[in-house]
């Protein structure tokens, strides 16, 4: 089957360089979609999807958009429009990757096009903003950003060398291109992580694995929890070992991995087996304007370094209990297959005995905590371990299989027998 990428751009100010990239594309042997989402200029070549028809499934037509042109309004539909049809061509299997390419505006709203596409899809942005913090136009999707160098605005012979290579890269991701597939027939597991707790997670994806089970890690550092989430409402995962709860720490005290305010509600909401285990919420990530420095506020706290430029206090069993409430009260929708864990000797490495933040004091106001806020009917199961410890561990992994079994037992019991479903 011939592979088709498509080239998503405004037309009007970026029709020489897209008729470039679609002439390249098109010598390694694809075929080419080109759609346009430019609103006021007037485009000088052949698309395949013009303006009025991305307005019009955007909800709106272009007279319209035209009549009081507002950035904002136009952006809104041209999106919306745009997302629409990639996604139904997507669905179709008529097209097999997407490039896009922009300044300030096109970067943005192409990014949020490729944002609502499904995770595993070729996605590449040529772009002039792609040499910075390029978070907001990434967010937790997949998406390629590649640094244009120059301004895009005609042709010449680096910018030809740079269209060049981008149109080689999204032609090979279209090759590539499919559903992404799992090598068991188990539910798939994700699990949040933190440096802090690396050698607890590979224990547990060992020990998984070892029973059959595929894991997703995902870094909890705001963004990673924020797709492990996703990924649980488009039903690539099925099951939670929420090992890493740091990002929630960040959150109130203005940490750099902060969580948003949807984190660890998803898979309470979704009725997910998960094992909850607050790793990693004795300490913060605060960035420093200057390596190896200490934030006066937190002068007399336990403090470390996780590089020159993060600074790491300890959490005082204060602030721990303010992070539980925040917990305790996310958690209140987990109505069943959840348990949370407490590993008594520590929530990480950093409060290990012997680790740079042992306090135990401050954990046991902690562990107090749990035992007053922790919302009913969810299972407590303490431990005199570290989170990092074997058995641990091992205890943890085994109680996520026997919720994930026992669901699935419960799901077959009430099941109706096929020849009697329509009766």
């Amino acid at each position: 089957m011939t592979k088709c990428v498509a080239i998503l751009a405004t037309m009007d100010t970026k029709g020489e360089e897209c008729e470039y990239l679609r002439e390249e594309i098109e010598k390694l042997g694809a075929r080419v979609m080109l759609i346009d989402f430019g609103v006021v200029g007037i485009t000088n070549i052949e698309v395949d999807a013009n303006k009025q028809s991305l307005a019009a499934l955007g909800g709106s037509s272009l007279d319209q958009l035209l009549e009081n042109p507002s950035r904002e309004k136009a952006s809104e539909v041209m999106v919306r429009g745009a997302s629409l049809l990639i996604k139904n061509q997507i669905a179709e299997n008529r097209i097999h990757a997407i490039i896009s390419l922009g300044g300030t505006q096109g970067t943005s709203n192409g990014c949020a096009v490729m944002q609502s596409l499904p995770y595993g899809f070729p996605k590449l942005m040529v772009s002039t903003m792609a040499s910075g913090d390029t978070s907001a136009y990434v967010g937790i999707k997949d998406i390629c950003m590649m640094f244009s160098v120059s301004d895009l605005l005609g042709l010449n012979p680096f910018s030809r060398r740079i269209l060049s290579n981008a149109a080689g890269a999204a032609y090979g991701m279209a090759l590539n291109a499919g559903q992404i597939e799992f090598a068991c027939d188990k539910p798939v597991i994700g699990i949040s992580n933190l440096g802090v707790l690396t050698q607890g997670t590979m224990r547990a994806i060992s020990l998984l694995y070892n029973k059959g089970y595929e894991c997703i890690v995902f870094h909890a550092v705001g963004a990673g929890g924020r797709a492990m989430e996703q990924m649980m409402k488009d039903g690539i995962i099925s099951a939670v070992f929420d090992f890493g709860l740091g990002d929630i720490a960040d959150s109130l005290f203005d940490g750099i991995r902060a969580a948003d305010k949807n984190r660890l509600t998803v898979a309470g909401k979704l009725g997910l087996p998960q094992v909850v285990v607050p790793g990693g919420i004795d300490h913060l990530g605060i960035l420093l304007d200057e390596a190896n420095t200490v934030p006066d506020q937190y002068r007399d706290h336990l403090y470390s370094y996780h590089n020159p430029y993060i600074f790491v206090p300890r959490t005082r069993g204060s602030e721990m209990r303010q992070i539980m409430e925040v917990i305790a009260a996310r958690l209140s929708c987990s109505k069943q297959h959840t348990v949370f864990m407490l590993p008594t000797r520590g929530v990480s490495s950093y409060s290990a005995q012997g680790g740079a933040l042992f306090d135990p004091e401050s954990d046991k106001i902690f562990h107090q905590s749990v035992r007053e806020l922790l919302p009913e009917p969810i299972q407590l199961v303490e431990m005199d371990c570290n989170a990092e410890d074997e058995p641990f561990v091992q205890h943890a992994v085994n109680t996520l299989i026997n919720l994930i079994e026992n669901k699935a037992n419960a799901g077959h019991k009430h099941k109706v027998p096929a020849s009697t479903e329509h009766s």
